[in-house]
């Protein structure tokens, strides 16, 4: 039976079976690793979870995606049903527990519609993502110039970061104008590789194989999106500068900006809690994995410099149309990430309605895009999109840098400095 067969007829069984207490003989789950398939079709995106029972009452996992762990808390069997619940992305695992070692279903992502889910079968005690790597004869660790969608209207740069072990274990990512592609983990089979991620929002596989001095391979995003992408080796590759994409609008030097909190209280950079302060504005989503990583640096940021006068506010467009939905995804959003800074709600994701909402803008490219206000009230920088750790020494480097830049602004005085336009 197929992937997607197997996981119409438990959600057949599920449906018809209407219970809601456990059977004392359904079968439980094993703890320890398993392996998620997600069913694209042509083509398989797998990770792995580690699904730990710690008492009676409760399940846990932790999703692996190289380095990165993502703590799963909210899962439920009933019956034979298995629900798992991401903790900071609108998606869920939908499946029945067929045995022990099988866990098969649907994967729901409600922020791409409500009708948007994908097939995915699990088995227990399968540590290889991609299956154990045999004889990896291609060498892709290091740097790459890469061009998805090359020669036509979609098309776009990247730097394609890779490191390779002697076994052939591959982990990286790709770095745009907008944004890194985050944890990538697979591996090296002769001279091919193959590159997965699943954080909640993302279902990202990559696969690539050696032409000569060139990979040439292709990119899924779950069932939605596919291109072809090429990389050529290349250290010295570079994409434009991530200050130099956003600006601001002739005849503006300070972002005014007024939006509701959220408990509906109007939050604005005229407030007296932000005179004299340095200030970060953050244009960001609930739903976007590279905000969160932002999220994350913002926190650190903030918690350091907080008393020595940085403020930070979070301006938030969503991809649920109603305000309701909306507010309650980004309140359990400030709630899973311990932000402590205010989220103000300016509405509909789509970029012509934050460009409209932020009229000081030339237009917003990238989520997240962040601002950077001095004490007297002017903007000093407007950075676009985000590198996060995944990126290795280009989020060091940029880390390190920010915090440099913002002990010169803290300690600057009111006199009036160069402004963020157009160079």
């Amino acid at each position: 039976m197929s992937l997607g067969s197997r996981a119409a007829a438990a959600c057949l069984y599920l449906a018809l079976m209407g219970c809601t207490d456990r059977p004392a003989l359904a079968p439980v789950p094993r703890a320890g690793v398993w392996r998620v398939v997600l069913d694209l079709g042509q083509h398989e995106l797998p990770f792995q979870i580690d699904l730990q029972h710690p008492d009676s009452l409760s399940w846990v996992a932790n999703i692996h995606n190289a380095s990165e762990t993502i703590g799963v808390h909210d899962i439920e069997l009933r019956g034979d049903s298995f629900l798992m619940r991401m903790p900071l992305f609108d998606s869920e695992f939908k499946g029945v527990v067929e045995n022990d070692s099988t866990i098969s279903g649907h994967w729901h992502n409600y922020l791409k519609g409500p009708e948007y889910r994908i097939p995915f079968v699990a088995h227990a005690g399968q540590a290889e993502r991609f299956g154990a790597p045999s004889s990896p004869t291609g060498a892709f660790g290091g740097t790459w110039e890469v061009h998805f969608s090359k020669g036509t209207s979609d098309a776009y740069d990247a730097i394609g970061v890779f490191d390779q072990d002697k076994n052939g274990l591959l982990t990286g990512t790709f770095l745009t104008e907008t944004g890194d592609y985050r944890f990538l983990e697979g591996s090296v089979d002769n001279d091919s590789l193959r590159l997965s991620c699943f954080d909640g929002s993302h279902a990202f596989l990559f696969r690539g194989a050696l032409q000569g001095d060139s990979i040439v391979g292709g990119f899924w995003s779950g069932t939605h999106w596919t291109e072809p992408w090429v990389a050529y080796r290349n250290p010295d590759f570079h994409l434009r500068d991530p200050d130099s994409l956003t600006f601001l609008k002739e005849g503006h030097d300070m972002a005014d900006v007024a939006f509701p909190d959220l408990e509906g209280n109007m939050i604005s950079t005229r407030d007296d809690r932000f005179k004299g302060k340095v200030l970060m504005l953050q244009v960001m989503g609930s739903w976007c994995p590279n905000c969160v990583d932002e999220t994350v640096l913002l926190k650190e940021l903030h918690a350091d410099y907080g008393d020595q006068g940085l403020e930070v506010v979070a301006l938030a467009f969503e991809k649920y149309e109603e305000e309701s939905r909306a507010i309650a995804g980004l309140k359990r959003f400030k709630r899973a990430m311990g932000v402590e800074y205010p989220i103000v709600y300016g509405g509909s994701a789509a970029k012509e309605n934050a460009s409209a909402k932020l009229p000081f803008l030339d237009h917003i490219m990238s989520y997240p895009t962040c601002i950077f206000v001095d004490r007297t009230g002017k903007v000093r920088r407007i950075r676009t999109g985000f590198y996060g750790p995944s990126t290795g020494e280009h989020y060091t480097n940029y880390t390190r840098g920010l915090r440099t830049f913002i002990e010169q602004l803290l300690n600057e005085g009111t006199a009036p400095m160069p402004l963020a336009t157009k160079g």
